[in-house]
């Protein structure tokens, strides 16, 4: 179930990528602004938070009753949105059972794919890709970065993964647009590469695959100053006219 069907069912999503916002009965509601952080640091959690250790780490600056104080105001900020988002009690904080978060729905979507697991409806291009990529950009909040990273990660193999699947059941062309994808957010990624060389392949365009090659070839070689993987151009067809002019230079047997 993807999110945008969530949402149209009337189940509350927090938003996270993109966000964060609430989106509910198709509308969408925005966080307020005192709100966001602590929003976003218990969402990335599961299960239960101390409150002590949520304002300790979003307000580090002044006192522990300052940061307690911010905690609430926080608190009392988001109860202008139409559900509870945040269930806090004396001591802890979570995010309400009422709320579907949207990380949850792209990890469940991604871990089907890496495990090969995927459902018809998991191979499509979404349009949330591109935000799910770069997590809440702008925010260096050090809780985040973490965070950020480990869902890029899954992100871009899952995406690799659908440029697979969709290149073996003939759909050549979302193949490469998926490829390219993560070709887009990770140029130096040899297996993303390699996922948009094959999609071409696959395709019959293997002027496109070469181009492909020699593209990635070229930065990797200024980047880093290294030399794609031997196994890569060995996929590639040979064109005519280098293989005539290899077969003119070899040597004539006595």
């Amino acid at each position: 179930m993807t999110i945008s069907v969530l949402a149209d069912a009337g189940t509350p999503v927090l938003h996270l990528a993109g966000g964060p916002c609430l989106s509910l009965g198709g509308r969408r509601y925005e966080v307020p602004e005192g709100s966001k952080r602590l929003l976003v640091f218990v969402a990335l959690r599961t299960g239960r938070i101390e409150r002590r250790c949520a304002a300790g780490t979003l307000w580090p600056t002044g006192d522990d009753a300052r940061a307690a104080g911010n905690l609430r105001s926080a608190l009392w900020r988001l109860r202008t949105l139409p559900v509870e988002l945040i269930h806090a009690d004396k001591w802890t904080l979570c995010v309400s059972g009422a709320v579907t978060v949207d990380l949850s729905v792209i990890n469940a979507w991604a871990a089907r794919l890496i495990q090969r697991t995927e459902e018809p409806a998991d191979l499509v291009i979404a349009p949330w890709w591109g935000d799910a990529l770069d997590l809440l950009p702008g925010w260096y909040d050090d809780w985040l970065l973490m965070e950020r990273e480990r869902l890029r990660q899954r992100m871009l193999h899952a995406i690799e993964a659908v440029s697979e699947r969709l290149r073996a059941s003939s759909r050549c062309a979302e193949a490469v647009e998926a490829a390219l994808t993560a070709v887009g957010a990770e140029p130096l990624r040899e297996s993303a590469q390699r996922a948009l060389i094959e999609a071409h392949l696959a395709e019959g365009n293997w002027v496109e695959a070469r181009r492909s090659y020699e593209a990635y070839r070229a930065l990797l070689r200024s980047e880093l100053g290294a030399e794609p993987a031997a196994d890569l151009i060995r996929r590639l067809p040979v064109p005519r006219r280098r293989a005539q002019i290899g077969r003119l230079r070899a040597p004539v047997p006595q």
